[in-house]
């Protein structure tokens, strides 16, 4: 593999976590397409296009992702294309563009630092903005959630996206307040749930974790399905993948990282017990689609952890496609 020169990345571009992990587990080549599904920042995408000359396409469903994208189409000319739309629906994508099969996927699951940073996006509350969470402008926001759902159901989402025990009095608390006020503003929610549940000590000189922090992200991964784009992702990466191609899935929760094991274990023919997100009930019998090559996670190193908090929750998995062929979508997946 023939290394290209790298291009300096923007001074306020975010680098992504396990960054050299990702470049190792993908082993670009050159000559070699990639699909860089959660272009976000395009960290990754940067990345592997100075590691070799290859092509990369991004996918990313925020409008202002694809706006970043425009020094990239500058910067790298025809070896990179941005696509605005859902990894989950790749296939459809690439298809529209005459794009049929890659070398390689990478995937990076869940919110990215720019939206974290851009209060009025209203996906944390460091700082106060509207209750939206969308990354693009369609559907449902955090706002209508939280005003509209029945509280058994904001119970649920709380519950199974959060994994925040106390969810059911979290939801009636909910219902309660906004019955006299609606809520408009990530601040105002944040507050709520503060009053609630208290705030946790500080412990050995650490910040301790907002006690909203569950709830904000089970009604993040709700607005944008994230679990069923995850779902998705998988197995549209899976059928466009040349015999050899690699996919890399980095994941920051256990709710992700579940459903990434999963899924790579099943079609690799280790079939575990079915994941509640992705209960595959395919038989011993299917041909292994994937093929792992190291066996559990890679996690970043205490030297990242420390430069880049971020990170410290972060897994990565990654699997080699096989000549079978692909296993499609579960019915009842």
């Amino acid at each position: 593999m023939t290394a290209m020169p790298a291009s300096p990345a923007p001074a306020n571009t975010h680098i992504p976590v396990l960054l050299d992990e990702v470049v190792s587990a993908l082993k670009p080549g050159a000559g070699e397409l990639y699909i860089d599904g959660t272009f976000g920042a395009g960290g990754y995408a940067r990345a592997v296009l100075a590691s070799a000359d290859c092509s990369v396409i991004g996918i990313d469903r925020d409008p202002r992702a694809i706006d970043r994208a425009a020094v990239f189409a500058e910067e790298f000319g025809p070896r990179f294309r941005i696509c605005e739309g859902r990894f989950g629906d790749m296939v459809a994508l690439l298809s529209d563009i005459g794009v049929e099969a890659v070398d390689g996927v990478m995937l990076d699951i869940g919110v990215s630092s720019f939206q974290l940073d851009e209060a009025e996006r209203g996906f944390s509350f460091r700082e106060d903005g509207p209750l939206d969470m969308r990354m693009s402008s369609d559907g449902e926001s955090a706002a209508d959630v939280v005003n509209t759902y029945e509280e058994t159901e904001l119970a649920n989402i709380i519950y199974r996206y959060g994994e925040e025990r106390k969810s059911r009095r979290i939801a009636a608390a909910i219902v309660r307040r906004r019955a006299e006020a609606l809520f408009e503003r990530t601040l105002d929610l944040a507050s709520l749930v503060e009053s609630v549940l208290g705030r946790p000590p500080m412990k050995k000189g650490r910040k301790p974790t907002h006690p909203a922090t569950r709830t904000f992200q089970a009604l993040r991964i709700h607005v944008n399905d994230e679990m069923g784009e995850l779902e998705r992702g998988l197995v549209a990466a899976e059928a466009l993948l040349r015999a050899g191609g690699r996919l890399v899935v980095v994941s920051f929760h256990s709710l992700e990282d579940r459903v990434v094991k999963s899924f790579m274990a099943e079609r690799s023919g280790r079939l575990p017990a079915a994941s509640r997100h992705m209960p595959m009930q395919m038989g011993a019998a299917q041909p292994a689609s994937f093929r792992l090559e190291t066996k559990g996670v890679i996690k970043p190193s205490a030297e990242e952890e420390s430069t880049n908090p971020r990170s410290r929750s972060s897994k990565l998995r990654a699997a080699v496609r096989t000549s079978a062929p692909g296993w499609g979508r579960a019915a009842d997946a």
